[in-house]
């Protein structure tokens, strides 16, 4: 009789055991179909929706920007960033600081002209690299970066900046999206606070939200901050805000996405 009832016992052990694997094969077989549809289904939807937000970003920075921009590769005589054959491009360097400039926020006292210094120069293989690195990491349709890099170059020369920084400074502001707006009411590429400086925008009749108006005043502001302070990296702790050297790490965000575009296009970074 004890053999019985261990022998029973045994069986119902197996048996409670058996539907216990089978249930958790039951239950880990209907997630893994599960997982497989919702992988299966995202395979077929993201690529369609990044395709949609590459549409959506080009139109924009079509749209709003001007036909000086829009020109941009398509230009014989001032293409910088055009096709392959297109001749080098020139890349102006950052000169040294005006010690008589005043800040960004503060009336300005006229200084002289800064002197110009050999430009470095950029290839037509290093600005496809550098259209390329740009696309792809800030999702931005190509099309759109040939006239947005032209702006960037032909601002950067006004202002004597290093056009790097100047992209730079638009991916840690923006991730060059043209209707960034922060919490603060910071606007565009390069989150310019309107409110300071709406005048700027209005002396060239354009919109904040305004690609190339946006980078000009942008460049503008970067400029006298640099000139104030007397450094790059001073510049860029005026530019995010901050009155005096710590910046939160906003500096070293610009300075490190700079080395990016240089190692990423092959192109030597200025001095500063």
């Amino acid at each position: 009789m004890p053999d019985a009832s261990v022998a029973s016992l045994f069986r119902n052990m197996a048996q409670g055991v058996h539907q216990y694997l089978a249930e958790s094969l039951r239950i880990c077989s209907v997630y893994l179909g599960i997982a497989v549809i919702v992988t299966v289904s995202m395979g077929f939807a993201l690529p369609g929706l990044r395709d949609q937000a590459l549409q959506v970003h080009k139109a924009l920075l079509t749209a709003l920007a001007p036909s000086s921009m829009q020109a941009g590769a398509d230009s014989d005589a001032g293409s910088e960033l055009g096709s392959d054959t297109a001749s080098a491009i020139a890349m102006a360097v950052p000169t040294a600081p005006v010690s008589n400039a005043t800040g960004m926020l503060g009336p300005a006292r006229v200084a002289p002209p800064a002197p110009k210094k050999p430009a470095t120069v950029a290839t037509g293989p290093q600005a496809e690299a550098l259209r390329n690195y740009i696309s792809r990491k800030y999702k931005v349709a190509y099309d759109a970066t040939g006239p947005l890099l032209n702006t960037v170059y032909k601002v950067s020369r006004e202002k004597q900046l290093d056009p790097l920084l100047v992209l730079a400074v638009i991916a840690i502001e923006s991730r060059y999206n043209p209707l960034a707006e922060s919490h603060v009411g910071a606007q565009g590429l390069m989150q310019v606070m309107t409110s300071v400086h709406q005048d700027k925008f209005d002396a060239v009749g354009k919109n904040p939200l305004d690609p190339s108006a946006n980078i000009g005043v942008g460049a503008t502001i970067l400029r006298d901050c640099i000139n104030r302070r007397g450094s790059v990296d001073g510049g860029l702790a005026c530019y995010v805000g901050s009155t005096g050297p710590d910046d939160n790490g906003y500096g070293a965000k610009v300075q490190a996405e700079r080395r990016r575009l240089a190692l990423a296009s092959g192109i030597a970074l200025a001095r500063d």
